[in-house]
């Protein structure tokens, strides 16, 4: 089930909020929202919802143990037992068969693995297990007594399948007890809207334009960049549409989840791109990962590898796949350079300078990402590098743009930090003593509005997928 399915907007979320506002104790609702989100997570793959159980139940137990534990020897085990049995399960499914077929390949055996079924949102949930048990081992969690609640935690279905990676200490008092709110209903449903939006109007639009585009050896200079952009503003509004409905769905649950994008598009250097972009995994690897490797204070190659490792991570977190690799290896490679050969132009030149440096550099990265399999990954490259080889443009790529003459004006707008404009706007006439009196009911007719158009729009989109489900 995914949030853009007439099924969920229709019948299962209003049920869900329904039963969940009317009852006023904590311990029915936690029931509640424990029937939904397995339910949530069953609907697709009943088979998988073992794997995910599994796996807070060992958790589960590392973690009482190491709240117990007398030694220090004892506590180092029991978190070394649940990190190991997490990353077990998520190494088997996910890049055990690329590394067998790939250990093959390069000694001539014919051997080959056939990879099994991806459990959906997988990599999501063991790296939230995994923060719960290390936080507890770092004290920086209290261990939770009960399973159930800990289950809660980390199947609750507004972020399970695709993030924010939400540490345990953010909602830990929220499990034991919230407030269910009018306004944090109001403002849970505008941010589910606004995520809704950016997913069926701009991203679903996006990845239907960039299906019409030629793509291997029939690339054109002109539909290299454009799929490129495409794909970019697609993965974009998908992944943070759907984390700004994970948001608003926390809202009106009593939640508080983390921020997951902050307008990426308006950097000006290439770490502050990607501290806005998915921000609760660079969280993730940088408290998890980055500063127990010693983060910066160490020597020039010391940080090097350092960063090498945390976006190879990063990379093949999101696959298993050579493309995977090599976007993430591009992006630290931009992170570095910039540190040490750009550190110059990027402090001293022009805001708008820096700014198109980022963008022109980085675009180039999700041509990485898009392709899979690295042949058409070369078309793609030779095309958008190489335009003396290839013909500067074709019809398609040109029809493409006249058919949809504001969908790119649209996604550049949007793209844009407007909400939190909005709201410190709002804010500064409420400082000067400006009563805003229209702004609940300019909210609620803009969310009402987005909703009916996306309805409108599902009932006749056959093309609906979340990119990051596979992830």
């Amino acid at each position: 089930m995914v949030f853009s399915s007439l099924t969920f907007l229709c019948v299962f979320l209003p049920v869900v909020i329904g039963l969940h506002t009317l009852v006023k104790n904590n311990v029915a609702r936690n029931v509640i929202l424990l029937i939904a989100s397995l339910l949530f997570y069953a609907w697709g793959e009943p088979v998988w919802i073992v794997a995910m159980i599994f796996a807070a139940a060992v958790n589960y137990l590392c973690a009482r143990v190491i709240a117990s534990a007398k030694t220090k020897t004892g506590r180092k085990a029991a978190l070394a037992a649940g990190i190991v049995v997490s990353l077990a399960a998520l190494f088997f499914f996910k890049y055990a068969a690329f590394l067998v077929n790939n250990v093959c390949a390069l000694f001539g055996a014919e051997f080959r693995m056939a990879a099994p079924k991806l459990p959906i949102g997988i990599s999501f949930y063991t790296f939230q297990i995994i923060t719960y048990t290390v936080d507890v081992y770092r004290k920086d969690a209290p261990v939770q007594k009960n399973p159930f609640r800990l289950l809660l935690y980390v199947s609750l279905f507004p972020q399970l399948i695709a993030g924010p990676i939400v540490r345990y200490s953010d909602v830990s008092e929220a499990l034991t007890d919230r407030r269910v709110t009018r306004a944090g209903l109001g403002e849970g449903f505008f941010r589910f809207t606004l995520g809704l939006g950016k997913k069926v109007l701009l991203a679903n639009l996006c990845g239907e334009v960039l299906g019409s585009l030629p793509t291997g050896a029939e690339m054109s200079f002109f539909s290299g960049w454009l799929a490129t952009i495409l794909f970019m503003f697609q993965i974009f509004f998908d992944f943070s549409g759907y984390s700004e409905m994970a948001i608003g769905l926390g809202r009106m649950l009593g939640f508080r989840f983390p921020e997951n994008f902050d307008a990426p598009f308006v950097s000006k250097s290439f770490s502050e791109f990607w501290r806005r972009w998915h921000i609760s995994l660079g969280t993730f690897f940088r408290e998890y990962v980055y500063i127990p490797l010693g983060g910066n204070h160490v020597g020039k190659g010391r940080w090097i590898f350092n960063m090498t490792v945390v976006w190879a991570l990063t990379g093949i977190w999101h696959g298993a796949n050579w493309n995977f690799l090599f976007w993430g290896l591009y992006s630290g490679l931009l992170v570095v350079l910039e540190r040490f050969a750009l550190q110059r132009f990027m402090k001293n030149a022009p805001s708008v300078w820096r700014h198109v440096v980022v963008l022109l550099l980085t675009i180039p990265g999700f041509a990485l990402f898009q392709n899979e399999v690295l042949p058409n990954l070369g078309f793609q490259l030779r095309a958008m590098f190489a335009p003396w080889a290839v013909p500067l443009s074709d019809p398609f790529a040109v029809y493409a743009v006249k058919n949809n003459p504001l969908l790119l004006v649209a996604c550049i707008v949007c793209s844009l930090p407007l909400r939190k404009t909005a709201v410190r706007w709002f804010k500064a006439r409420r400082e000067q003593g400006k009563k805003n009196v229209l702004r609940p009911y300019a909210k609620a007719a803009l969310a009402l509005s987005i909703l009916v158009v996306s309805l409108m729009f599902l009932v006749g989109q056959s093309f609906n997928p979340f990119l990051y489900f596979r992830f």
